[in-house]
């Protein structure tokens, strides 16, 4: 049997021998391949930085900089390693291990950064097919301007002034656009003749989002032609909608919000614009379809009462002040005993308080009265249990009162009888079951 056990130690040692020489072996090509993307990654940022300018390529110093602090730490443990210190092979396992992970972190974050800036450099060695499309774009959108124009003087004769402002200066607005992003692209085309490639790639950026927001208002012309013509389809349907509610209103219960309700939608169907003459389709949509649901939330408000009607205000009135007087009890008996009082009492009372303080600002409105009875009933229930709670952990407190004056048997000659409360209050001292609290629970 040791014969066995010294074979598999000898075999677990030579396992672990040859994983911590492949681990060594792992930690010093990682330090030799760290160390020579050091060198590639210095190599592409000088080149990045004559192409792109300082503030571009910072990112990729910066994390140079990084990366070489903390190489250091991997060379300084590489170096222990093969001093002529003796290590224990716990301390090469460990050494080793972070010599590796530093390395690893290193790459990545060359890795990430260099991948990041190879496409800031692509778009430079792309400037020129960008600045030729830039102006290709910038010319197709000229020619829509005419078209704009023409189409934004026909809506003006539709729709009113209110309507009319989201497009009305669309026209100036992408030709000014436009001519900016030309503006750009030549500023961009000297910066970069002059080697300033960092203001060149500027005014690039910017003139290709001049040329994007332009496109966007011209595109913004033409979709409010077609969402204003939906606009009137819809409010032709709301208005019919909303005639139909009214004379639908005359059979709903007549309460004041059903005939505020009536009034306002017809208020708001009076204030459409007459027929042929110019409107704001948006604007009276959305008036319309306000006073219409309004009408609608009353009507079902009005019958959800007549099958659901409101609690007096005397009932909950009542409810309140039957809730105060348990509310009252349970605070009394808690506040008397409180050394006896367990958590679930106290906390029953805790938020049967709380709720009582929600009560008020719910009983004046109707649309919050049955709220408030229903807070007002959950407040006595909670005092209830509160006070049920806290009688079960006085009583459990109290002493056992098993011996009477006769000799220690249970009542009078055992009949069950429980003797006077002075020799019972002795005993329960003198046992030990009482503590100081207890003579003001027993004299209450």
């Amino acid at each position: 049997m040791a014969g066995f056990w010294g074979r598999r130690k000898r075999e677990e040692e030579a396992a672990q021998s040859a994983q911590d020489a492949d681990l060594a072996r792992r930690a010093e090509q990682a330090l030799v391949a760290a160390d020579e993307r050091i060198r590639t990654a210095s190599d592409e940022l000088v080149f990045a930085e004559a192409e792109l300018g300082a503030s571009l390529t910072s990112d990729l110093k910066a994390a140079l900089d990084a990366v070489r602090t903390h190489l250091r730490e991997a060379f300084q443990l590489h170096q222990l390693n093969h001093d002529e210190i003796p290590d224990t092979a716990e301390e090469l396992r460990t050494r080793n291990a972070r010599i590796a992970q530093l390395c690893e972190w290193a790459e990545q974050l060359l890795d990430e950064k260099t991948a990041a800036l190879a496409q800031q450099i692509a778009k430079v060695r792309q400037a020129p097919q960008i600045i030729a499309q830039l102006r290709q774009d910038a010319e197709t959108l000229t020619a829509r301007l005419p078209h704009a124009r023409t189409t934004i003087e026909r809506l003006s004769a539709r729709y009113s002034e209110s309507a009319m402002d989201q497009i009305s200066n669309a026209a100036d607005e992408a030709e000014q656009l436009i001519a900016f992003a030309t503006h750009g692209a030549d500023v961009s085309e000297r910066r970069r003749a002059a080697r300033q490639n960092e203001e060149a790639n500027l005014a690039l950026e910017t003139a290709s989002e001049a040329v994007r927001r332009a496109g966007v208002v011209l595109d913004a012309v033409e979709d409010f032609e077609i969402e204003a013509l939906r606009a009137e389809s819809t409010l032709a349907e709301v208005v019919a909608d909303s005639r139909g509610d009214i004379i639908a209103a005359r059979t709903a219960p007549q309460v004041p919000a059903v005939a505020s309700a009536v009034s306002e939608l017809e208020k708001a169907l009076a204030s459409l614009a007459p027929s042929g003459s110019r409107n704001d389709p948006f604007a009276e949509l959305s008036r319309l379809r306000t006073a219409n649901t309004a009408l609608d939330e009353a009507i079902a408000t009005a019958r959800h009462r007549i099958d659901n009607p409101l609690p007096p205000l005397e009932h909950v009135q009542h409810a309140l002040d039957d809730a105060d007087r348990q509310l009252g009890v349970a605070r009394s008996l808690i506040a008397g005993h409180r050394g006896w009082i367990g958590a679930d009492a106290r906390t029953r009372l805790a938020e049967a308080e709380r709720l009582r303080t929600d009560v008020p600002t719910l009983l004046p409105a109707e649309e919050t009265r049955e709220q408030a009875l229903a807070a007002a009933r959950r407040v006595a229930q909670l005092a209830s249990e509160a006070l049920q709670l806290a009688q079960r952990d006085i009583d459990s407190a109290r002493p056992q009162q098993q011996v009477d004056g006769w000799g220690g048997a249970p009542g009078w000659g055992g009949g069950g009888r429980r003797g006077g409360g002075g020799g019972d209050l002795a005993s329960g001292i003198l046992g030990g079951l009482v503590i100081g609290s207890i003579l003001d629970g027993i004299f209450d």
